[in-house]
């Protein structure tokens, strides 16, 4: 009976070791090029049944009279390599923001203070929001996924109005990121966030403090 247990373990603990030895593999293998050219027929198909809707400060699925986001000159194109792979990322400026005093565009060295939603993209007309956050919070340039990054580059922070309570921003920029999946999580899961998913992030920024 000690031996047939003793050959099942050492038959799990085979298989265990084969299976981590095979998903390793499967990541090391993974081709990052074919990956970057799918998430960008996902992110112009998404372009192509959305608009963002003035009113409401939302993306909507299209309607009739519509502009279609991949029609609007809001919606802007960045060519990045990273890793050696190309990449399209995708920004949409609301409002760039007017910041007092006037400070730059933040730089992957230097601390912003954001709002901000991320969506998952499901399919060409669904998305999944996997994270919230509407209270003020700092975050690192260099520390935050690579679409962040270089994304973050093309809006300013706004006016701080505060006299006396709490701090208050008015004039801040705001937009929408669309990135890639390799430029976010690429094929690995992340709490809600799927592998090989292009998110989505909605997206105010209030200040900046370089370096």
């Amino acid at each position: 009976m000690i031996k047939i247990k003793n050959i099942l373990i050492v038959v799990i603990a085979s298989i265990l070791i084969y299976a981590c030895s095979a998903n390793n593999s499967l990541v090391a293998n993974f081709d990052d090029a074919g990956q970057a050219i799918i998430d960008n027929d996902t992110l112009i198909k998404y372009f192509s049944n959305h608009y963002y809707d003035v009113t409401l400060d939302s993306i909507k699925p299209i309607s009739t009279g519509k502009t279609a986001l991949i029609a609007d000159a809001n919606l802007i194109t960045q060519d990045v390599n990273y890793n050696n792979i190309d990449y399209k990322l995708y920004y949409y400026i609301v409002k760039q923001g007017v910041p007092n005093p006037v400070k730059g565009n933040p730089t992957v060295m230097d601390s912003v203070l954001t709002k901000y939603e991320g969506s998952q993209i499901i399919t060409t007309l669904t998305t999944s929001v996997f994270e919230t956050q509407n209270s003020p919070t700092w975050l690192t340039s260099d520390a935050v996924i690579k679409g962040w990054s270089y994304g973050l580059t093309h809006f300013k922070g706004g006016k701080n109005v505060t006299t006396n309570g709490p701090i208050t921003y008015q004039d801040t920029g705001k937009g929408y990121l669309f990135i890639p999946s390799g430029l976010a999580y690429a094929n690995t899961s992340t709490g809600a966030i799927i592998p090989n998913s292009c998110l989505i992030f909605k997206i105010e920024l209030l200040d900046l403090v370089e370096n």
